[in-house]
């Protein structure tokens, strides 16, 4: 009798509280993120969506670990592979990562050598390559961050964090900052990526166009809490929670106009 082999989710979240404290003595502290528990799968991709202030950069910044959690477990695949993070972040704003002083081509370069340990003609020619898979070439690493468009920038934070071979990649708002065609050439990008790897995505957005386009499951957050989740075309198709369908009523269609406050 044969034992089929079971393949380890890429990041199990369970109970994940974050509590901050008050600003004031006698205040309550402010309760983040309350109870959240989601699954992400090898090679998945999974929407965390909400309004400003629902919880999901919180939930994000956990998972990456740059905040520290009240209570509750984060559990991800590839913890104990050599120095390499197995969780990496791209932010909204791709400049604020990236060394202004520093040449793209060398700034990758040194990353592969101090965290990966390769020699330095071995990062060299990994740098280039990493440059042209997310679309770049040789004459990008060459110049300094001010010298690149944003989408560059971006492309060049979406290949800083590939570098590392990470299990699961967090793309918190990684496109909001964007003009529409360039955003759907990033889009584009981040759709080949999940093509030709395992890598997992945790895609933190408010836009909800652009999470039908990259996502199978889709987490929806609110006051802390989720409120809804399942796959993504069922929960925009047909939502459960009333929220859920205030957030698509909200987005703007060909004739939509906002609606008027009552004096």
């Amino acid at each position: 009798m044969t034992t089929r082999s079971v393949i380890a989710p890429a990041l199990v979240v369970e109970g994940l509280r974050k509590e901050f404290p008050a600003h004031s003595r006698g205040g309550k502290a402010l309760v983040a993120v309350d109870d959240v528990s989601f699954t992400l799968e090898r090679g998945g991709s999974l929407a965390v969506v909400g309004e400003s202030g629902s919880g999901k950069t919180t939930t994000a910044r956990i998972v990456a670990g740059l905040e520290r959690a009240t209570s509750g477990t984060v559990t991800a695949a590839g913890s104990g592979k050599g120095t390499a993070r197995p969780v990496q972040m791209v932010f909204q704003d791709p400049f604020a990562s990236l060394d202004p002083r520093q040449r793209i081509g060398a700034g990758l370069t040194e990353l592969l050598r101090v965290r990966i340990g390769l020699g330095r003609a071995a990062a060299r020619e990994r740098a280039v390559g990493l440059l042209a898979e997310v679309g770049l070439d040789e004459q990008h690493a060459a110049r300094l961050p001010r010298d690149l468009s944003g989408g560059q920038r971006q492309r060049v934070a979406i290949a800083r964090a590939l570098a590392l071979e990470p299990e699961i990649l967090i793309l918190d708002e990684a496109v909001a900052a964007l003009d529409v065609s360039v955003q759907a050439q990033v889009l584009n990008l981040l759709r080949d990526i999940r093509e030709r790897t395992t890598v997992a995505f945790l895609f933190v957005s408010h836009d909800l166009a652009v999470v039908r386009q990259v996502t199978d499951q889709c987490l929806v957050m609110r006051n802390g809490r989720v409120v809804e989740q399942g796959p993504t075309a069922e929960v925009l198709d047909h939502p459960r929670d009333p929220y859920t369908r205030e957030l698509l009523d909200a987005v703007p269609r060909p004739g939509w106009q906002p609606r008027r406050r009552s004096a």
